[in-house]
């Protein structure tokens, strides 16, 4: 049973009763019982607008995940996929990072293609200097 339906389930007892609204006791009883009915129905509304921005929210959460997905990538790429040349690739396919691994320590390093066009790198683990042949250094066959 809803609040409306039990204070008119209330103003159903009053009025069996035979409460006289003209007497001191039967105005103050009326006016009670029309201020439970209002909170009552109040408290109908509410709950119809909280339903509904309810629903809004979790239409607003999955736009969202849409939005994230797109501009982050799924959780399983969010760290790229390794290609067979050592490459990373991000989610949008464009080449962002390198690995190798020190000949001297076996530290795995990971850089920016930027670094490799500077030709070398410095180990962070051992301190070696580790020179990078690229496409554009490499003599040309005839």
């Amino acid at each position: 049973m809803t609040t409306a339906e039990k204070v008119a389930y209330l103003k159903g007892l009053a009025e069996g009763y035979g409460t006289d609204p003209s007497t001191k006791e039967g105005k103050l009883l009326t006016t009670i019982l029309d201020i439970l009915e209002d909170l009552a129905l109040d408290q109908e509304d509410l709950n119809g607008s909280l339903a509904e921005l309810g629903e809004s929210l979790d239409a607003i959460s999955e736009d969202l995940e849409d939005v994230e997905d797109l501009l982050f990538g799924e959780e399983e790429d969010e760290d790229g996929e390794e290609d067979e040349d050592g490459e990373i690739e991000d989610w949008d396919g464009e080449t962002v990072f390198y690995e190798c691994q020190c000949p001297n320590c076996g530290e795995t390093i990971t850089f920016e293609e930027s670094v490799l066009a500077g030709g070398s790198i410095q180990c962070p683990s051992c301190g070696e200097e580790l020179e990078f042949e690229t496409d554009a250094d490499a003599p040309e066959e005839e």
